[in-house]
C-alpha cells in the first residue's frame, strides 16, 4: 500500500492547495464593544435575591399581623383576656396593610431588575435605605434581619456593578 498515490482512498489526507475554495471569513465582532449580559450578574443578582427574601418575610409579617388582629378582636369578647383586649386592632390591621404594600413594592422592584434602568436603581437604593431605617426602630430579631438586608440591597445596587447594569445599553 502506497501513500504516494493521490487517488488512494486509504492514504494520508491531502492538503488543500492555496487559491482553491472560499477564503476564510474574518471573526464576527460585536458592533458596540463588549457583549451586554442578558441577566444581572454578581452583586446585582444578589440584591435581586435579597429583595425576594424581603418579599417572603413581608408575607410572614402580614400573616402575623392579621392573625394578631383577629386574636385581639376575639379577646375583647372574653373577660379573661382584658389586658390583651386593650391593644388597638386598627393599628394591627394598619401594620398588616403596610407590610403587604412594602412586600408588593419589593416584588415589583425584584421583578423589574432584568429590564429596568437607572430609575429602578434609584428606587431600589431608596427601598434598601428605608428598609434599614424602618428596621432600626423596633429592633427585634426581624428588625435586625431587615436592617442587614436593607443595607446589603443599598450597597449592592449602589456600587459600580449596579451602575453598570442599570445604565447598560438596551438593543
Amino acid at each position: 500500500m502506497s501513500y504516494g498515490n493521490p487517488n488512494n482512498p486509504y492514504g494520508a489526507p491531502q492538503q488543500p492547495q492555496p487559491g482553491y475554495g472560499y477564503p476564510q471569513a474574518p471573526p464576527v465582532q460585536q458592533p458596540y464593544g463588549a457583549p451586554v449580559p442578558q441577566s444581572p450578574q454578581g452583586t446585582v443578582a444578589a440584591a435581586r435575591v435579597l429583595l425576594w427574601v424581603i418579599v417572603g418575610l413581608q408575607v410572614l409579617g402580614v400573616a402575623l399581623f392579621a392573625f394578631s388582629a383577629v386574636v385581639v378582636d376575639r379577646a375583647k369578647e372574653d373577660a379573661a383576656f382584658e389586658q390583651l383586649a386593650d391593644y388597638p386592632t386598627g393599628a394591627l390591621w394598619g401594620f398588616a396593610v403596610f407590610a403587604l404594600l412594602w412586600g408588593v413594592f419589593a416584588a415589583v422592584l425584584a421583578a423589574k431588575f432584568g429590564s429596568g434602568g437607572n430609575g429602578l436603581r434609584v428606587a431600589a437604593l431608596v427601598f434598601g435605605i428605608l428598609t434599614a431605617v424602618f428596621a432600626v426602630y423596633p429592633f427585634t430579631i426581624a428588625g435586625v434581619v431587615h436592617l442587614v438586608l436593607g443595607i446589603l440591597i443599598a450597597v449592592f445596587v449602589g456600587n459600580t456593578k449596579g451602575k453598570e447594569w442599570f445604565n447598560r445599553p438596551r438593543h
